[in-house]
């Protein structure tokens, strides 16, 4: 299990800002073949027939136990989010300050990955099939990661019985939550089009903003619910309104808006993209949606059961299950199969000078190993 914090090292040495391509996949692979795996890597995007997207490159890689056996996935990304400016020391040269391990990705989700690998290794073969589900295209539009490495084990036959996602799940310290479920996402464009004019002459001219701003106070005044057992309620939130109007006497002839809704599973996406849509067009606005993803619930169980009791034997914690936080990949693979995340602490994802508690890799290696023997035991998925 001490393997973990030189895998990780090596993970955060490659360079992997979404999407992710390339050396960082490459010692990810290196890692896994020692081990047994067969890996398989593919790009989708730029490459691809057809397409002029940025290049993706996923991996899938897997190492079959006896004939029958159950199926156990980890999941998680090599992407990670550009580093910024102001870093104590380069963002992709690993550093050890102490107790604590410095370098984007560290948190989300290297070393989760490193302890993945780390896991699989201490478990057996005879123990059953196990694989790693991994995208370079998490943290950017996730067009072309997950989905499609869930398109290409449709298409070879694989398919698990449970899924681990190692997101950064943990907040105060190593073990305090895991997550069973996420919100839904929706992103809503709305636009209101009116003739542009000048300001003494209003009767010439169709001022589109009192139009946008009914849409807006509409919508802002709505109580979407007020959560469910499992979820907290869903929130609305306006995250910009747009005219690019320089001149003080001119109306303009267009406004624009967009809105945010995070959702419990009491809506659809479709469901709350139809209801803004119809107050938008009530006021003379159109809306236009993006749904990013739908919420899911893995019900507590068996799997739980399970993910609590490794955590608890490793840390002492018996963790809270939790639905909160943003999206993740997760919103994917739970069409697979039951899919819980577990993982780190968050406290510096996406921060300048990320870092992970060097003690906490080796303990979260053994949390995994024991999380992947129990759901390779269980004796029937949960559905």
């Amino acid at each position: 299990m001490d393997d973990t914090l030189s895998l990780a090292k090596r993970l955060i040495a490659a360079p992997s800002i979404t999407p992710a391509t390339g050396a960082v996949f490459d010692a990810l692979q290196a890692m896994l073949e020692p081990h047994g795996f067969a890996v398989h890597r593919f790009i989708r995007g730029a490459g691809a027939a057809g397409s002029d997207e940025a290049p993706v490159e996923n991996l899938f890689a897997i190492r079959q136990g006896p004939k029958g056996s159950r199926h156990f996935a980890f999941a998680g990304h090599l992407d990670v989010v550009p580093p910024g400016e102001g870093w104590t020391s380069d963002p992709f040269e690993p550093q050890e300050r102490g107790e604590l391990l410095h370098g984007r990705g560290a948190v989300d989700m290297k070393s989760a990955i490193a302890a993945m690998v780390t896991a699989a290794a201490a478990v057996p073969q005879e123990a059953g099939t196990i694989s790693f589900i991994i995208t370079g295209d998490e943290e950017g539009p996730a067009l072309h990661g997950t989905r499609a490495l869930i398109d290409y084990m449709a298409e070879h036959g694989h398919q698990p019985d449970l899924c681990l996602v190692g997101e950064p799940t943990s907040v105060h310290r190593l073990g305090d939550m895991a997550k069973i479920g996420r919100r839904g996402s929706v992103n809503i464009w709305i636009t209101v089009e009116g003739a542009q004019g000048h300001v003494a002459y209003p009767h010439l001219a169709d001022n589109p903003l009192p139009k946008l701003v009914a849409i807006l106070a509409e919508l802002d005044s709505l109580t979407l619910d007020t959560g469910t057992a499992w979820f907290q309620p869903s929130n609305l939130e306006i995250t910009d309104i747009s005219v690019g109007n320089r001149a003080t006497n001119v109306i303009p002839a267009r406004g624009e808006a967009r809105v945010s809704i995070r959702f419990n599973d009491l809506h659809t996406g479709k469901s709350l993209s139809d209801r803004v849509s119809a107050i938008a067009e009530k006021h003379g606005g159109k809306a236009r949606p993006v749904i990013s993803g739908e919420p899911f619930l893995t019900e507590p169980g068996a799997f739980s059961k399970l993910v609590s009791a490794a955590i608890e034997a490793e840390t002492g914690i018996a963790p809270e299950l939790s639905t909160s936080g943003g999206t993740s990949d997760a919103r994917f693979l739970r069409a697979v199969c039951p899919v819980i995340e577990f993982g780190l602490c968050n406290a510096t994802m996406h921060k300048r000078d990320e870092a992970v508690a060097i003690p906490d890799l080796a303990v979260l290696a053994r949390i995994y190993a024991r999380i992947a023997r129990a759901g390779l035991a269980l004796e029937e998925a949960e559905g």
